[in-house]
């Protein structure tokens, strides 16, 4: 199912190297399936974490909000485990899925949604999972490695998300009431400054858990 190909060690530049681990085709599709459903159902499942297990004994189990879902784990996992055509494959049928057929994004679907302020972070998950992805085949799998290609796809999301904020509130006047130049730096705030926080510790389980799923099936 998955074919070794590591090289041997040259002077060749980062960005030359092939991939240490080369997933076969169907592979690729199941973990864009995967990717896909994961996506769907984290898109309503608020993310938490509890307090530390050691404390569990005096202060019982509490938990805590992150103030996001887990939408960007299942997007950032599918780029650690399925690569870059997995990632890319299913972040595309997502949104497509969103505007044509299904409410499948968090406030419905349609192509109404093209004018939500919050659709260039949906846009941003196709080039954001194609760049985890990419990046997390291209070095022996370690924690670090698989953290860097998620906090890099996150980063990616995110300036998507905010071209496309500042191109509603400058150029589309029907959403100028909604995002007036003047509440640009709220909107960004709210949609990219608040929820950052809370998506680096996702981000650190995904890279943990990425570690552990591709230790057990050997690449």
């Amino acid at each position: 199912m998955v074919n070794t190909n590591r090289t041997n060690k040259t002077n060749k530049p980062f960005k030359s190297r092939p991939p240490l681990v080369r997933l076969s085709i169907p592979n690729e599709f199941l973990w864009a399936f995967i990717g896909l459903i994961l996506t769907i159902f984290s898109t309503f499942l608020d993310a938490f974490i509890t307090n530390l297990p050691w404390t569990w004994l005096n202060q019982g189990v509490r938990s805590y909000s992150l103030g996001v879902t887990y939408q960007i784990g299942a997007v950032l996992l599918t780029g650690c485990m399925g690569g870059q055509n997995a990632g890319l494959l299913s972040q595309t049928a997502y949104v497509l899925l969103g505007l044509t057929w299904l409410p499948v994004f968090a406030q419905g679907g349609g192509w109404g949604y093209l004018l939500e302020p919050s659709f260039g972070y949906l846009l941003g998950f196709i080039p954001g999972g194609w760049l985890c992805g990419f990046l997390a085949f291209r070095r022996r799998t370690n924690l670090e490695s698989l953290a860097f290609s998620a906090i890099c796809g996150l980063v990616v999301i995110h300036l998507c998300g905010l071209l496309y904020l500042v191109g509603l509130s400058l150029f589309i006047p029907t959403v100028h009431q909604t995002i007036p130049i003047s509440s640009l730096p709220m909107a960004i705030f709210n949609y990219s400054i608040i929820p950052f926080p809370g998506q680096l510790v996702i981000i650190c389980a995904v890279a943990l858990l990425s570690l552990i799923l591709r230790r057990l099936l050997f690449y």
